[in-house]
């Protein structure tokens, strides 16, 4: 049999393009990397300075610790024309043992601060939420003040009632 004068030889087809594939492969492979690179370094904190400051960010605060004022507070409210009475117990709340043992020591002259505030208040102040936190905030105050005087540091963080009636 002859040839087909149609058919092309073999040798004369497009060659395959071996390379192609790999290439193509080789470019997603640089690109990505490259991507990659350039996201870490937008995104990722900085070495040096930054790496330094996180640990000093997750400082762990303290353990809280707690004192009782006692015995509870008893005094004539500031109401004209009737007897009004406030009784209110008390604890305030600091980090640090030393500020606790101060309080202690000083706590005649935190008493006094506390009751000379709790006498001035009259009953529809003490009535209202706003009225409680402003007397809360108020107590705390006079507590930090008494014992910056006495000691040169006042860091009691809070206080609480953890009674409070008035009649």
């Amino acid at each position: 049999m002859a040839a087909k004068p149609d058919a092309k030889p073999a040798a004369d087809a497009a060659p395959a393009k071996k390379g192609f594939p790999i290439l193509l492969v080789l470019i997603v492979l640089i690109v990505g990397v490259g991507g990659g690179g350039a996201a870490a370094y937008f995104l990722l904190p900085k070495g040096g300075d930054a790496a330094a400051e996180a640990p000093a960010k997750e400082e762990k605060k303290a353990p809280a610790q707690y004192l009782a004022l006692e015995p509870a507070f008893v005094v004539n409210l500031a109401d004209e024309g009737s007897t009004r009475y406030l009784q209110t117990e008390l604890q305030v709340m600091a980090r640090d043992p030393k500020v606790i043992a101060e309080l202690t020591t000083h706590m005649p002259a935190v008493r006094n601060a506390l009751l000379m505030l709790f006498s001035k208040q009259k009953q529809a102040d003490v009535r209202s939420q706003e009225g409680r936190e402003k007397l809360q905030s108020d107590a705390l105050v006079e507590i930090n003040r008494v014992l910056e005087e006495e000691t040169g540091s006042g860091s009691v963080e809070a206080l609480f009632f953890t009674s409070l009636v008035t009649q």
